[in-house]
Protein backbone atom coordinates (compact mmCIF):
# COMPACT_ATOMS: atom_id res chain seq x y z
CA UNK A 1 0.00 0.00 0.00
CA UNK A 2 1.40 3.34 1.08
CA UNK A 3 4.93 2.14 1.61
CA UNK A 4 5.53 0.54 -1.77
CA UNK A 5 9.11 1.33 -2.69
CA UNK A 6 10.20 1.72 -6.32
CA UNK A 7 13.70 2.16 -7.69
CA UNK A 8 13.55 5.97 -7.32
CA UNK A 9 12.39 5.94 -3.69
CA UNK A 10 14.92 7.66 -1.40
CA UNK A 11 16.64 5.60 1.26
CA UNK A 12 15.15 5.59 4.76
CA UNK A 13 16.72 8.10 7.13
CA UNK A 14 19.21 7.08 9.79
CA UNK A 15 20.14 8.91 12.97
CA UNK A 16 22.76 11.53 12.22
CA UNK A 17 21.70 12.15 8.62
CA UNK A 18 20.55 15.71 7.74
CA UNK A 19 16.86 14.88 7.28
CA UNK A 20 16.48 12.87 10.48
CA UNK A 21 16.34 15.80 12.90
CA UNK A 22 13.53 17.83 11.21
CA UNK A 23 11.35 14.71 11.05
CA UNK A 24 11.90 13.93 14.73
CA UNK A 25 11.40 17.55 15.88
CA UNK A 26 8.30 18.04 13.74
CA UNK A 27 6.66 14.94 15.20
CA UNK A 28 7.71 16.11 18.67
CA UNK A 29 5.50 19.21 18.17
CA UNK A 30 2.68 16.98 16.93
CA UNK A 31 2.93 14.81 20.03
CA UNK A 32 2.94 17.88 22.26
CA UNK A 33 -0.20 19.34 20.69
CA UNK A 34 -2.08 16.04 20.71
CA UNK A 35 -1.65 15.38 24.43
CA UNK A 36 -2.04 19.02 25.46
CA UNK A 37 -5.48 19.22 23.81
CA UNK A 38 -6.68 15.68 24.40
CA UNK A 39 -6.19 15.75 28.18
CA UNK A 40 -6.77 19.45 28.80
CA UNK A 41 -9.70 18.82 31.16
CA UNK A 42 -7.89 16.23 33.29
CA UNK A 43 -6.53 18.72 35.88
CA UNK A 44 -9.90 20.50 35.82
CA UNK A 45 -11.99 17.51 36.96
CA UNK A 46 -12.45 18.81 40.55
CA UNK A 47 -13.47 22.22 39.12
CA UNK A 48 -16.01 20.56 36.82
CA UNK A 49 -17.41 18.60 39.78
CA UNK A 50 -17.95 21.88 41.67
CA UNK A 51 -19.24 23.83 38.66
CA UNK A 52 -21.83 21.30 37.53
CA UNK A 53 -22.60 19.39 40.74
CA UNK A 54 -21.57 16.07 39.20
CA UNK A 55 -19.60 13.06 40.45
CA UNK A 56 -15.88 12.54 39.76
CA UNK A 57 -16.78 9.67 37.43
CA UNK A 58 -19.13 11.90 35.43
CA UNK A 59 -16.52 14.67 35.24
CA UNK A 60 -13.99 12.15 33.89
CA UNK A 61 -16.24 11.73 30.85
CA UNK A 62 -14.79 15.02 29.57
CA UNK A 63 -11.57 13.04 29.09
CA UNK A 64 -13.10 9.68 28.18
CA UNK A 65 -15.32 10.96 25.35
CA UNK A 66 -12.29 12.55 23.67
CA UNK A 67 -10.14 9.45 23.87
CA UNK A 68 -13.03 7.22 22.78
CA UNK A 69 -13.55 9.46 19.75
CA UNK A 70 -9.86 9.15 18.90
CA UNK A 71 -10.23 5.36 18.99
CA UNK A 72 -13.22 5.55 16.62
CA UNK A 73 -11.58 7.96 14.19
CA UNK A 74 -8.09 6.52 13.92
CA UNK A 75 -8.73 3.90 11.22
CA UNK A 76 -10.70 6.28 8.93
CA UNK A 77 -7.99 8.92 9.40
CA UNK A 78 -5.34 6.34 8.55
CA UNK A 79 -7.22 5.48 5.35
CA UNK A 80 -7.45 9.16 4.42
CA UNK A 81 -3.69 9.49 4.87
CA UNK A 82 -3.19 6.68 2.34
CA UNK A 83 -4.99 8.80 -0.25
CA UNK A 84 -4.10 12.39 0.65
CA UNK A 85 -0.73 11.92 2.33
CA UNK A 86 0.49 11.90 5.92
CA UNK A 87 1.41 15.55 6.33
CA UNK A 88 -1.84 17.13 4.96
CA UNK A 89 -4.00 14.89 7.16
CA UNK A 90 -1.97 15.73 10.27
CA UNK A 91 -2.13 19.48 9.61
CA UNK A 92 -5.87 19.42 8.91
CA UNK A 93 -6.50 17.43 12.07
CA UNK A 94 -4.58 19.88 14.24
CA UNK A 95 -6.29 22.95 12.78
CA UNK A 96 -9.74 21.45 13.43
CA UNK A 97 -8.80 20.36 16.96
CA UNK A 98 -7.54 23.82 17.91
CA UNK A 99 -10.78 25.45 16.70
CA UNK A 100 -12.90 22.95 18.65
CA UNK A 101 -10.71 23.47 21.73
CA UNK A 102 -11.48 27.18 21.65
CA UNK A 103 -15.20 26.42 21.24
CA UNK A 104 -15.17 24.05 24.24
CA UNK A 105 -13.88 26.88 26.42
CA UNK A 106 -17.13 28.81 25.94
CA UNK A 107 -19.59 25.88 26.02
CA UNK A 108 -22.54 26.94 28.23
CA UNK A 109 -23.54 23.45 29.44
CA UNK A 110 -21.71 20.29 30.46
CA UNK A 111 -23.54 18.26 27.80
CA UNK A 112 -22.35 20.62 25.05
CA UNK A 113 -18.85 20.50 26.51
CA UNK A 114 -18.91 16.72 26.14
CA UNK A 115 -20.07 17.00 22.51
CA UNK A 116 -17.29 19.43 21.64
CA UNK A 117 -14.70 17.35 23.48
CA UNK A 118 -15.86 14.30 21.53
CA UNK A 119 -15.52 16.16 18.22
CA UNK A 120 -12.10 17.41 19.31
CA UNK A 121 -11.00 13.83 19.93
CA UNK A 122 -12.34 12.81 16.51
CA UNK A 123 -10.25 15.56 14.90
CA UNK A 124 -7.14 14.54 16.84
CA UNK A 125 -7.52 10.98 15.52
CA UNK A 126 -5.62 12.16 12.44
CA UNK A 127 -2.43 12.62 14.46
CA UNK A 128 -1.38 9.52 16.39
CA UNK A 129 -1.59 6.72 13.81
CA UNK A 130 -0.62 8.90 10.87
CA UNK A 131 2.38 10.26 12.78
CA UNK A 132 3.54 6.74 13.61
CA UNK A 133 3.07 5.67 9.98
CA UNK A 134 5.00 8.74 8.80
CA UNK A 135 7.93 7.76 11.03
CA UNK A 136 7.77 4.14 9.90
CA UNK A 137 7.81 5.33 6.27
CA UNK A 138 10.71 7.75 6.61
CA UNK A 139 13.02 6.31 9.30
CA UNK A 140 15.26 3.27 8.94
CA UNK A 141 13.91 0.41 11.06
CA UNK A 142 17.17 0.13 13.01
CA UNK A 143 16.71 3.72 14.23
CA UNK A 144 12.93 3.73 14.56
CA UNK A 145 12.85 3.07 18.32
CA UNK A 146 14.76 6.26 19.11
CA UNK A 147 12.69 8.36 16.69
CA UNK A 148 9.45 6.94 18.05
CA UNK A 149 10.73 7.65 21.53
CA UNK A 150 11.19 11.33 20.68
CA UNK A 151 7.64 11.44 19.29
CA UNK A 152 6.31 9.95 22.51
CA UNK A 153 8.51 12.41 24.43
CA UNK A 154 6.49 15.14 22.72
CA UNK A 155 3.41 13.47 24.15
CA UNK A 156 4.92 13.62 27.62
CA UNK A 157 5.93 17.28 27.31
CA UNK A 158 2.46 18.11 26.00
CA UNK A 159 1.03 16.11 28.86
CA UNK A 160 2.78 17.90 31.69
CA UNK A 161 3.20 21.27 29.95
CA UNK A 162 -0.44 21.43 28.92
CA UNK A 163 -1.69 20.45 32.35
CA UNK A 164 0.58 22.92 34.11
CA UNK A 165 -0.64 25.71 31.83
CA UNK A 166 -4.25 24.67 32.44
CA UNK A 167 -3.76 24.41 36.22
CA UNK A 168 -1.94 27.74 36.46
CA UNK A 169 -4.51 29.59 34.34
CA UNK A 170 -7.39 28.08 36.30
CA UNK A 171 -5.79 29.11 39.59
CA UNK A 172 -4.82 32.62 38.44
CA UNK A 173 -8.13 33.45 36.75
CA UNK A 174 -10.46 31.34 38.89
CA UNK A 175 -12.04 30.03 35.68
CA UNK A 176 -11.67 26.68 33.99
CA UNK A 177 -12.92 28.34 30.78
CA UNK A 178 -9.90 30.65 30.58
CA UNK A 179 -7.72 27.61 31.22
CA UNK A 180 -9.17 25.66 28.27
CA UNK A 181 -8.95 28.69 25.98
CA UNK A 182 -5.34 29.32 26.98
CA UNK A 183 -4.15 25.80 26.19
CA UNK A 184 -5.92 25.96 22.81
CA UNK A 185 -3.91 29.10 21.97
CA UNK A 186 -0.65 27.44 23.06
CA UNK A 187 -1.56 24.50 20.83
CA UNK A 188 -2.14 26.87 17.92
CA UNK A 189 1.43 28.13 18.29
CA UNK A 190 2.73 24.54 18.29
CA UNK A 191 0.68 23.86 15.15
CA UNK A 192 2.52 26.69 13.39
CA UNK A 193 5.88 25.26 14.47
CA UNK A 194 4.88 21.76 13.35
CA UNK A 195 3.85 23.04 9.92
CA UNK A 196 7.11 24.94 9.44
CA UNK A 197 9.46 22.18 10.65
CA UNK A 198 8.03 18.88 9.38
CA UNK A 199 9.28 18.06 5.87
CA UNK A 200 7.06 16.59 3.18
CA UNK A 201 7.08 12.80 2.90
CA UNK A 202 9.99 11.47 0.84
CA UNK A 203 9.11 7.78 0.68
CA UNK A 204 5.29 7.87 0.77
CA UNK A 205 3.41 6.87 -2.37
CA UNK A 206 -0.38 7.52 -2.46
CA UNK A 207 -2.41 4.35 -2.65
CA UNK A 208 -6.14 5.02 -2.09
CA UNK A 209 -7.94 2.01 -0.72
CA UNK A 210 -11.59 1.01 -0.72
CA UNK A 211 -13.59 -0.17 2.26
CA UNK A 212 -13.13 -3.81 1.33
CA UNK A 213 -9.36 -3.51 1.09
CA UNK A 214 -9.25 -1.52 4.34
CA UNK A 215 -11.23 -4.17 6.17
CA UNK A 216 -8.93 -6.80 4.67
CA UNK A 217 -5.91 -4.98 6.10
CA UNK A 218 -7.60 -4.75 9.49
CA UNK A 219 -8.40 -8.47 9.43
CA UNK A 220 -4.86 -9.38 8.36
CA UNK A 221 -3.31 -7.49 11.26
CA UNK A 222 -5.83 -8.89 13.75
CA UNK A 223 -5.01 -12.44 12.61
CA UNK A 224 -1.39 -11.89 13.62
CA UNK A 225 -1.09 -13.13 17.24
CA UNK A 226 1.90 -10.88 17.93
CA UNK A 227 -0.01 -7.81 16.73
CA UNK A 228 -2.97 -8.73 18.93
CA UNK A 229 -0.71 -8.89 21.97
CA UNK A 230 0.91 -5.56 21.12
CA UNK A 231 -2.51 -3.95 20.74
CA UNK A 232 -3.44 -5.34 24.17
CA UNK A 233 -0.26 -3.88 25.68
CA UNK A 234 -1.24 -0.42 24.42
CA UNK A 235 -4.76 -0.77 25.85
CA UNK A 236 -3.60 -1.93 29.26
CA UNK A 237 -0.73 0.49 29.91
CA UNK A 238 -2.80 3.49 28.80
CA UNK A 239 -5.61 2.36 31.10
CA UNK A 240 -3.13 2.33 33.98
CA UNK A 241 -1.73 5.75 33.16
CA UNK A 242 -5.01 7.63 32.70
CA UNK A 243 -6.63 5.98 35.70
CA UNK A 244 -3.76 7.06 37.95
CA UNK A 245 -3.64 10.67 36.77
CA UNK A 246 -7.43 11.11 36.66
CA UNK A 247 -7.91 10.34 40.34
CA UNK A 248 -4.62 11.21 42.05
CA UNK A 249 -5.81 14.86 42.00
CA UNK A 250 -8.80 13.91 44.18
CA UNK A 251 -6.45 11.99 46.50
CA UNK A 252 -4.07 14.94 46.96
CA UNK A 253 -6.81 17.55 47.34
CA UNK A 254 -8.58 15.54 50.04
CA UNK A 255 -7.54 14.29 53.50
CA UNK A 256 -4.93 13.63 54.78
CA UNK A 257 -2.95 15.71 52.26
CA UNK A 258 -5.25 18.69 51.48
CA UNK A 259 -2.75 20.27 49.10
CA UNK A 260 -3.60 23.59 47.37
CA UNK A 261 -5.04 23.19 43.83
CA UNK A 262 -2.08 24.92 42.16
CA UNK A 263 0.37 22.61 43.93
CA UNK A 264 -1.67 19.59 42.86
CA UNK A 265 -1.64 20.92 39.30
CA UNK A 266 2.13 20.76 39.32
CA UNK A 267 2.00 17.00 39.90
CA UNK A 268 1.70 16.77 36.12
CA UNK A 269 5.28 18.00 35.81
CA UNK A 270 6.10 14.35 36.50
CA UNK A 271 5.31 13.82 32.82
CA UNK A 272 8.78 15.35 32.28
CA UNK A 273 10.16 12.02 33.45
CA UNK A 274 8.60 10.51 30.35
CA UNK A 275 10.57 12.84 28.07
CA UNK A 276 13.84 11.16 29.03
CA UNK A 277 12.38 7.71 29.66
CA UNK A 278 10.73 7.24 26.25
CA UNK A 279 13.82 8.00 24.15
CA UNK A 280 16.16 5.95 26.34
CA UNK A 281 13.78 3.00 26.59
CA UNK A 282 13.38 3.00 22.80
CA UNK A 283 17.13 2.91 22.27
CA UNK A 284 17.56 0.24 24.95
CA UNK A 285 14.96 -1.92 23.20
CA UNK A 286 16.80 -1.41 19.91
CA UNK A 287 19.89 -2.93 21.59
CA UNK A 288 18.60 -5.67 23.90
CA UNK A 289 15.11 -6.42 22.56
CA UNK A 290 11.65 -5.15 23.32
CA UNK A 291 10.29 -7.95 25.52
CA UNK A 292 12.61 -7.58 28.54
CA UNK A 293 12.17 -3.80 28.53
CA UNK A 294 8.37 -4.14 28.39
CA UNK A 295 8.36 -6.58 31.30
CA UNK A 296 10.66 -4.31 33.29
CA UNK A 297 8.42 -1.32 32.56
CA UNK A 298 5.35 -3.15 33.90
CA UNK A 299 7.27 -4.14 37.05
CA UNK A 300 8.42 -0.58 37.71
CA UNK A 301 4.87 0.74 37.26
CA UNK A 302 3.51 -1.89 39.67
CA UNK A 303 5.98 -0.89 42.38
CA UNK A 304 4.95 2.73 41.87
CA UNK A 305 1.25 1.93 42.15
CA UNK A 306 1.71 0.08 45.44
CA UNK A 307 3.81 2.94 46.84
CA UNK A 308 0.88 5.29 46.27
CA UNK A 309 -1.11 3.52 48.98
CA UNK A 310 0.94 5.19 51.72
CA UNK A 311 -0.10 8.30 53.66
CA UNK A 312 3.19 10.16 53.04
CA UNK A 313 2.93 12.64 50.24
CA UNK A 314 6.58 12.22 49.23
CA UNK A 315 6.15 8.47 48.80
CA UNK A 316 2.92 8.97 46.83
CA UNK A 317 4.71 11.33 44.44
CA UNK A 318 7.67 8.94 44.13
CA UNK A 319 5.24 6.15 43.32
CA UNK A 320 3.61 8.27 40.64
CA UNK A 321 7.09 8.90 39.18
CA UNK A 322 7.73 5.15 38.92
CA UNK A 323 4.33 4.53 37.34
CA UNK A 324 5.04 7.32 34.82
CA UNK A 325 8.45 5.83 33.98
CA UNK A 326 6.83 2.46 33.37
CA UNK A 327 4.22 3.89 31.02
CA UNK A 328 6.61 6.01 28.98
CA UNK A 329 8.98 3.06 28.64
CA UNK A 330 6.28 0.65 27.47
CA UNK A 331 4.35 2.78 24.98
CA UNK A 332 7.12 3.73 22.48
CA UNK A 333 8.49 0.18 22.52
CA UNK A 334 5.14 -1.42 21.74
CA UNK A 335 4.30 1.19 19.07
CA UNK A 336 7.69 0.86 17.36
CA UNK A 337 7.33 -2.94 17.42
CA UNK A 338 4.01 -2.59 15.58
CA UNK A 339 5.67 -0.38 12.95
CA UNK A 340 8.51 -2.87 12.41
CA UNK A 341 6.26 -5.91 12.22
CA UNK A 342 3.78 -4.41 9.74
CA UNK A 343 5.14 -5.34 6.31
CA UNK A 344 2.07 -3.77 4.67
CA UNK A 345 -0.65 -1.33 5.74
CA UNK A 346 1.51 0.42 8.32
CA UNK A 347 -1.00 3.23 8.84
CA UNK A 348 -3.74 0.69 9.48
CA UNK A 349 -1.54 -1.29 11.87
CA UNK A 350 -0.62 1.89 13.74
CA UNK A 351 -4.29 2.85 13.74
CA UNK A 352 -5.32 -0.43 15.32
CA UNK A 353 -2.65 -0.10 18.00
CA UNK A 354 -3.72 3.41 18.85
CA UNK A 355 -7.42 2.57 18.71
CA UNK A 356 -6.72 -0.01 21.42
CA UNK A 357 -4.51 2.54 23.22
CA UNK A 358 -7.29 5.14 23.43
CA UNK A 359 -9.95 2.56 24.24
CA UNK A 360 -7.71 1.79 27.20
CA UNK A 361 -7.73 5.47 28.13
CA UNK A 362 -11.53 5.65 28.06
CA UNK A 363 -12.17 2.35 29.78
CA UNK A 364 -9.38 2.77 32.33
CA UNK A 365 -10.46 6.31 33.18
CA UNK A 366 -14.13 5.38 33.51
CA UNK A 367 -13.75 2.07 35.39
CA UNK A 368 -11.13 3.65 37.63
CA UNK A 369 -13.79 6.22 38.54
CA UNK A 370 -16.24 3.44 39.35
CA UNK A 371 -13.64 1.85 41.63
CA UNK A 372 -12.91 5.21 43.25
CA UNK A 373 -16.61 5.82 43.87
CA UNK A 374 -17.11 2.39 45.42
CA UNK A 375 -14.11 2.16 47.75
CA UNK A 376 -11.88 5.18 47.29
CA UNK A 377 -8.23 5.32 46.30
CA UNK A 378 -7.23 1.80 47.47
CA UNK A 379 -9.77 0.29 45.07
CA UNK A 380 -8.35 2.43 42.25
CA UNK A 381 -4.83 1.17 42.99
CA UNK A 382 -6.17 -2.39 43.04
CA UNK A 383 -7.67 -1.84 39.59
CA UNK A 384 -4.32 -0.51 38.34
CA UNK A 385 -2.53 -3.58 39.74
CA UNK A 386 -4.90 -5.89 37.86
CA UNK A 387 -4.20 -4.07 34.58
CA UNK A 388 -0.44 -4.38 35.11
CA UNK A 389 -0.71 -8.09 35.92
CA UNK A 390 -2.59 -8.57 32.65
CA UNK A 391 0.16 -6.64 30.83
CA UNK A 392 2.81 -9.08 32.07
CA UNK A 393 0.61 -12.01 31.04
CA UNK A 394 0.24 -10.60 27.53
CA UNK A 395 3.93 -9.76 27.03
CA UNK A 396 5.44 -12.96 28.49
CA UNK A 397 4.98 -15.24 25.41
CA UNK A 398 6.43 -12.65 22.97
CA UNK A 399 9.92 -12.87 21.52
CA UNK A 400 11.83 -9.65 20.92
CA UNK A 401 13.70 -10.72 17.82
Amino acid sequence: MSTSVGPATPAALRRGEPGFRPVAIGLFFAGFTTFALLYATQPLLPALVDAYGITPGAASLSVSVSTAAVAVGIIPASALSERWGRRPVMIGSLVTAVVLGLAAAVAPAFELLLVLRGLEGLALAGLPAVGMAYLADEIDGRHLGGAMGLYVAGNSVGGFGGRIVVSALADLTGSWRWALGGIALVSAACLVAFTLVLPASRRFRPAPIGVGVLLGEVAAHLRDPVMRRLFAVGLLVMGVFVCAYNYVTFLLLGPPFRLPPLVVGFVFVLYAVGTATSTRAGRLADRVGARPVLLGAAGVAAIGALAMLTSWVGVVVAGLVLLTVGFFAAHPIASAWVGRRAEHGRAVASGLYLAAFYVGSSVGGTLGGVAYGLAGWPATVGFIAVLLALTVTVVWPLRSR
